[in-house]
């Protein structure tokens, strides 16, 4: 039989479209297929951007003898983990439960139920390092299915069901000064961020804390921030020619990157730089937040609007080839600046082969605008990374947040046109208007098969919320609306949060994980969409829903906040008020004012009067001039129409 990831939607698994491996993509087939055979299944998950995947898939993928070994022995199923989370959620938990790691690409074996019997990473084609060879793992895994299947099916019940009695989610409490204090004994007092290396941008965690200083006037807070801030962005992390981070730092000071660029890290660092402007006023915060917003308008844009999930680690088969110069490189290209430039630029060989990412640990003169702009023309001959050009409903909701703040708040109108187009894509391709579903992916205008999760739907809904208060549309109001009354139907169970929709396929077992790791959880963006719709409705039930969402990631606050950030987050803003800000008539500068000076999370809509936005009723226009109402539980203040009046409204009591 023949690779059939051919005329798959996803990029990635096109990607493996040319392997001599007999691929087949997830779903009831493969599995049909590995009953009528007798045979176990192989389940690879990867995704576009991930440098180890590329090398398995070089190493043992693209070679004959292996692909043939798979072919007799296994039914191969190739997985997009970006496009099928929560296929990739339950086996990662599995095969950290069973080897106590994890990551990508992921290699795991099932039963023809789909039972875990045997979880990997990473393996080489050849044996090294105590670790075995591919092959070895093929061929050991084939004899025991042969002579030792009850055993394996045995296992494999057995994961499952202790998987199943490890959901238990709830309890503890979010306490946000207890979590500052707690980050404070893990903030690296150095380098900034927290832990060791390799160091994520914590984004959620920044996100909590900007709203904490601004809620308390906590300075410990807002140091923490700027640190993190200041040192992520004059690192290797960020690319300093065209804007944009990398996924991570390999090393504790912020210097050499994991090279991949993501929506969804971009998303969330833009939404943090805006914040820490608008509360700083610091410069460098809001050189950073531009660049990002351009880098997403200017790379990852697609040509439908939405914006494409990443891009590559790799070009021409080697990581960073295409960000990291040599001292001889930038000679060529710049003549007698270069050594200006290295200097500068810090290149004295932090990467690999004499080669260097360009860092700026200091605020370059003049000079550095031409400079630039040299390097980039000639960057730009080089061979362009990879992009995986699927456009996922989840991280467009938080680009569409993040670039609507950003461009009220840097006064960008380019920013909250381009966050609309993206909505009205997802919008228009995503949700199926007969049922209210919301499709997780779509690829050049066509929507994928896969269902979205809640990850989605709650991101996507605070996104068209977060764009009515910058437009006045009721259209993302009514949208909003119907993708979290959906959430209600198909998300919750016995008072708690699920990841996948209960009309979704059934897997093994229904995964919920309230963690916010590298994106934040469902739950916590439930409870950051609900609170701001209850806000906008007076809805009972909604605030109901924000809270049981809360509750879903309170044990984790209590123990490990830095995997709560955006559930601490919402509950600052909750602790604040939550406030709600109608803004009635067309005023740019009141809109700017309150999305500027108001506690990030805050529901604001500005529009005609009129409005059929609950939070509207019986606000009006004062004599003729547009009016802003700070309200709290539907209880306003008096209206206010001067833009300093607004901001003396909203200055912080804490």
């Amino acid at each position: 039989m023949a690779n059939e990831l051919g005329a798959s939607a996803s990029p990635y698994l096109r990607q493996h479209a040319g392997n001599p491996v007999e691929w087949r993509e997830w779903g009831a087939a493969a599995f049909a297929e590995a009953r009528e055979r007798g045979v176990p299944v192989f389940l690879s998950v990867g995704y576009s951007a991930c440098h180890w995947c590329h090398v398995m898939a070089h190493e043992s993928f693209e070679d004959v003898e292996t692909a043939a070994y798979l072919s007799a022995h296994f039914v191969s199923v190739k997985v997009d983990r970006e496009e099928r989370p929560d296929v990739d959620a339950i086996y990662m938990a599995a095969t950290v439960a069973m080897t106590g790691q994890g990551g990508w690409p992921m290699s795991v074996f099932l039963t023809p139920a789909g039972e875990p019997f045997f979880c990997g990473t990473y393996f080489p084609k050849d044996a090294r390092g105590g670790m075995a060879s591919f092959r070895q793992v093929l061929e050991a895994i084939a004899d025991a299915w042969r002579n030792r299947r009850e055993q394996l099916d045995g296992i494999g019940k057995r994961v499952v069901d202790q998987l199943g009695a490890r959901q238990q989610l709830g309890g503890g409490s979010l306490d946000t000064a207890r979590a500052v204090e707690l980050l404070k004994t893990e903030f690296d007092p150095v380098d900034a961020g927290f832990g060791r290396a390799p160091k994520f941008p914590p984004s959620m965690v920044l996100d909590f804390l900007l709203r904490h200083h601004r809620r308390t006037g906590n300075g410990d807070a807002l140091a923490m921030v700027a640190q993190t801030c200041e040192r992520m962005a004059r690192g290797g992390m960020y690319d300093q020619l065209a804007g944009g981070f990398a996924r991570y730092s390999v090393d504790g000071q912020w210097i050499v990157p994991h090279f991949e660029k993501m929506l969804y890290d971009n998303a969330l660092l833009l939404d943090v730089y805006t914040q820490w402007w608008a509360i700083s006023g610091d410069p460098l915060a809001r050189r950073i937040a531009t660049e990002t917003a351009d880098f997403l308008l200017a790379e990852l844009r697609t040509p439908e609007g939405g914006f494409a999930s990443a891009l590559d680690a790799d070009t021409d088969g080697t990581e960073g080839k295409y960000y990291a110069w040599t001292p001889d490189e930038l000679r060529d290209v710049l003549g007698a600046d270069a050594g200006w430039v290295i200097d500068l630029c810090e290149v004295t060989g932090t990467f690999e082969h004499g080669s260097s990412v360009l860092q700026l640990r200091r605020d370059p003169d003049e000079r550095w605008a031409p400079v630039r702009a040299k390097l980039l023309e000639a960057r730009n001959r080089r061979t362009y990374p990879g992009r995986d050009d699927k456009v996922v409903a989840g991280w467009n909701g938080l680009a569409i947040t993040a670039l609507t703040r950003a461009g009220v708040v840097l006064d960008r109108p380019e920013y909250i046109e381009a966050a609309r187009a993206a909505a009205e894509l997802i919008r228009s391709v995503h949700l199926d208007a007969e049922t209210g579903r919301l499709h997780r992916t779509s690829r050049d205008g066509t929507r994928g098969t896969a269902h979205g999760v809640l990850e989605d739907y709650a991101a996507f809904a605070q996104g068209c919320l977060t764009l009515l208060g910058a437009t006045g549309d009721l259209v993302w109001f009514t949208t909003a609306e119907a993708l979290l009354d959906r959430t209600l139907e198909q998300f919750i169970a016995d008072g708690s949060y699920f990841d996948t929709a209960a009309d979704a396929e059934e897997l093994i077992w229904r995964p919920q994980d309230a963690t916010d790791n590298a994106t934040p959880s469902g739950a916590s963006l439930a409870a950051e969409a609900f609170t701001t719709l209850a806000s906008l409705t007076g809805s009972a039930r909604y605030e109901t829903a924000a809270e049981q969402a809360l509750q879903a990631s309170a044990a984790i606050a209590e123990r490990a906040p830095r995997f709560a950030g955006r559930a601490l987050a919402v509950a600052d803003t909750i602790a604040g008020g939550p406030l709600e800000i109608a803004i009635v008539g067309a005023s740019p500068e009141l809109r700017r004012v309150a999305f500027t000076q108001a506690q990030w999370g805050t529901a604001i809509v500005a529009g005609a009067p009129g409005l059929a936005v609950p939070l509207f009723d019986g606000r009006a226009l004062v004599d003729g001039r547009p009016a802003a109402y700070v309200c709290q539980k539907f209880t306003c203040r008096l209206p206010v129409s001067l833009p300093e009046h607004l901001r003396d409204a909203l200055r912080p009591t804490g």
